[in-house]
């Protein structure tokens, strides 16, 4: 596990994390999906931005993939890192905020996979966060990508405009040659490929 210095993602998610916020766990049916549109790893390196607790992280494992998890929040990380992932898995926990750090200290230069759940939405550059993307992914790669949708919630539920836009939804499937998309209540999953 490494350590950078904080940045203003950290200094906003490091006091919730530390303050023992938690968030949406992926279901069995958000995992089906995550196999069904990734396959099994064969040893490929996985890349989970904004992993949190590392929960898809450790999926990812599961599956075979040789999977880094990186958070700005370093409470989030020392979290992921004493959960148990199972026999024989050991993921790479890194501590940095990929929207600012160098892309450089990560273990691999390319991924074959590169996941990011419930994170698209708090990126301020969106443009920039996905042209970092475009840099790491492996040819053939994909980009697994769950985002709440705006507009999905209750009209009097008070979280019901945190989803992304339309407009943020056709910034993120832009510039990819296979965009494929499935709904999950107020969520949606997107695998691209470039």
């Amino acid at each position: 596990m490494t350590t950078t210095v904080p940045t203003a993602a950290a200094a906003y998610w490091e006091p919730l994390w530390s303050q023992g916020r938690r968030y949406r766990q992926p279901d069995d049916t958000e995992n089906r999906l995550l196999e069904q549109y990734l396959g099994t790893g064969r040893d490929r390196p996985a890349l989970d931005i904004g992993c949190g607790d590392g929960p898809l992280t450790r999926r990812l494992a599961q599956l075979g993939f040789r999977t880094t998890g990186i958070d700005c929040s370093p409470s989030a990380i020392t979290l992921a890192a004493a959960q148990d992932p199972g026999p024989g898995i050991v993921p790479i926990w890194q501590c940095m905020d990929f929207t600012a750090d160098d892309l450089g200290t990560l273990p691999d230069p390319a991924y074959a996979v590169i996941t990011c759940r419930l994170v698209y939405r708090w990126i301020d550059d969106k443009a920039a966060f996905l042209d970092r993307v475009r840099r790491l992914l492996a040819p053939g790669g994909t980009f697994w990508v769950v985002a709440e949708v705006t507009g999905r919630r209750p009209a009097t539920d008070p979280l019901q405009g945190l989803g992304i836009t339309p407009v943020q939804a056709e910034l993120l499937t832009a510039r990819w040659s296979g965009v494929h998309t499935a709904d999950l209540d107020v969520l949606r999953c997107y695998a691209l490929r470039p």
